[in-house]
């Protein structure tokens, strides 16, 4: 099945999809560990507090949206779907970017449950995509493949968002500046993946 990530037809998508499960985490990561050290100095709320309600700002999107999610999934060409949902990341990246910045909790948390619906919306693509570019006797193998590639993009991006904020000066505004040029590296990736026709356009 490794010979797959030498293939158009799979290895853009592969890495569009690492890209994203590591900046996910990097952002996730680095947002919980600045809110533990800092919140007493920028709200009068308890950090643990804050930090559970950073994981159900994230997941809240995807009990709300994944069915809406699977139907956008079926109605528009998958490649073209993806890129436009790789430019949301971008734009949520700048969001989480400038709260860094200024030291905005509003804005972090802001960018934490669109990064929720950014996740949302790819996770339909992320699986349907693979039977249409794939041949049968490939798809266990593909499917391997993307679930290893996400649990290793988790990893890191978990390690990377923590090393990153810790440092000193400026920590959190480079983990910022690390997810905006990540998301950037992902839109660019998405641009090799070859068309994929929608399965059902008269959904409505």
């Amino acid at each position: 099945q490794f010979d797959l990530l030498a293939e158009r037809r799979f290895a853009p998508f592969f890495w569009t999809q690492f890209l994203g499960a590591g900046n996910d985490n990097i952002y996730k990561n680095a947002l919980v560990i600045f809110v533990a050290f800092h919140a007493s100095t920028l709200t009068a709320l308890d950090p643990n507090a804050l930090v559970n309600v950073a994981g159900a700002v994230f997941i809240a999107p995807f009990v709300l949206l994944s069915a809406t999610a699977g139907q956008l999934a079926d109605k528009f060409e998958k490649s073209r779907l993806i890129r436009w949902i790789k430019l949301f990341e971008i734009a949520i990246m700048v969001v989480g970017l400038a709260g860094f910045w200024r030291r905005d909790l509003a804005l972090l948390f802001t960018a934490l449950a669109l990064l929720g619906v950014h996740s949302t919306l790819f996770g339909p693509v992320k699986y349907a995509i693979l039977p249409q570019q794939l041949r049968p006797e490939e798809l266990i193998g593909g499917n391997g493949l993307v679930e290893m590639g996400t649990f290793v993009a988790i990893l890191l991006g978990t390690i990377a968002g923590g090393v990153v904020v810790a440092l000193q000066p400026g920590g959190p505004v480079l983990a910022g500046g690390l997810t905006v040029a990540i998301a950037v590296a992902g839109y660019v990736v998405s641009r090799r993946i070859p068309p994929t026709p929608a399965v059902a356009p008269q959904l409505r």
